[in-house]
């Protein structure tokens, strides 16, 4: 609490614990699997990939559950750095989160969204970038609008889309088992050992870019610390929430690669701009639309998560003064952070006129 303001206490278990794993789960696994694949050349290091990447989140989370503890504040990393390193590194590194790194997410988050929405209005083709941007320009909107009436809306969204999100994602694995107990000859031309493997790239520069992908797909593991002053007892069911949070999303992303796989050539999945649709397509046929429209909210559930945190970062760093006083304002009546979330919103918008979610990716990651 500064100058009269503070925030409203999420009182909620539930969403606090789930927190974690809703923000993570969301464009990455629908997005990033095509890029991997390509990147690094086989559907078996591919899976490795997404295994580590899993590894390294689960060792990031446990460091920053650690941090949470030892400075009992919102903020996440700007606040953490301002503590132990002082003013001035603490400065840069919330430009960096608030001009960069936050606005460039939301915007991806929104283009996933985007991809999915289009996606059955065209079957045979991409859709077109000017469509595909505006689609996400509104969503963007309609997320800047729900954050900024309510938070406890905003929560009620989180848990909506949840379902969501399992759902498709149980429909995908599901549809994997069935078609490895089939034995289909693309399950032998992905996944047998002597194939797994084959055309793998080793290089640095591709490695490095699989785990940028790989890593933007665990994106949302630390969101809870950004908004820490809001959680319940949150030095119990901090480090829960994240453990629990990170191992069963690994295991998750695991299952659902090996779907997709189990259903689609390389060729195919590389060159597939929405995964799940075109998974959906091959085996539901003209209900494939389903997993578009399920995609979608999964997506949006994950981006209404990470701008509901980017815009407390931005709300504690004026309030510390490293940012302009009005945007440590809040509402009177609704205790949001209005002008930090308009301000997210503005950078996120701008963002999204010059960019294309897999640039994005690798610039920000």
């Amino acid at each position: 609490m500064v100058n009269g303001t503070k925030y409203k206490v999420i009182d909620r278990l539930l969403y606090y614990r789930l927190y974690s794993g809703r923000t993570m789960i969301g464009s990455g696994i629908f997005m990033s699997p095509q890029f991997i694949l390509a990147i690094i050349g086989s559907p078996g290091a591919s899976l490795v990939i997404w295994a580590l990447s899993g590894v390294v989140a689960l060792f990031a989370a446990l460091s920053y559950t650690e941090l949470g503890t030892v400075i009992p504040e919102s903020g996440g990393e700007f606040i953490y750095i301002l503590r132990i390193y002082g003013s001035c590194p603490a400065f840069f590194a919330a430009y960096t989160t608030i001009i960069v790194l936050k606005p460039f997410g939301i915007t991806v988050a929104a283009l996933s969204v985007a991809e999915y929405v289009m996606a059955p209005f065209y079957p045979d083709c991409h859709p077109p970038e000017l469509v595909v941007k505006c689609a996400a320009a509104v969503t963007i909107l309609v997320v800047t609008i729900v954050n900024v009436i309510n938070v406890r809306v905003a929560i009620r969204i989180q848990v909506i889309f949840l379902v969501a999100k399992v759902l498709a994602l149980t429909v995908i694995v599901t549809g994997g088992i069935v078609k490895l107990v089939q034995s289909s000859s693309v399950i032998v031309e992905n996944l047998k050992v002597e194939n797994a493997f084959k055309g793998t790239q080793y290089s640095f520069s591709n490695l490095g870019l699989a785990f940028y992908q790989g890593l933007w797909a665990y994106a949302g593991w630390y969101n809870l610390n950004y908004v820490y002053e809001e959680l319940k007892r949150p030095e119990v069911n901090l480090p829960r929430s994240v453990i629990i949070a990170v191992s069963l999303v690994t295991g998750l992303y695991l299952l659902v690669n090996v779907s997709y796989l189990t259903v689609m050539t390389p060729k195919e999945l590389m060159s597939s701009s929405a995964v799940a649709v075109t998974w959906g397509n091959k085996v539901f046929g003209s209900w494939g639309w389903i997993m578009s429209v399920a995609a979608a909210l999964s997506a949006f559930g994950s981006l209404n998560g990470s701008y509901y945190s980017g815009g407390r970062v931005c709300f504690v760093a004026a309030r510390e003064g490293h940012m302009p006083d009005i945007l440590a304002m809040a509402h009177v009546h609704r205790l949001t952070p209005s002008p930090a979330l308009i301000f997210t919103t503005i950078i996120s918008l701008l963002v999204l006129i010059p960019g294309d979610f897999q640039s994005i990716v690798n610039y920000t990651r």
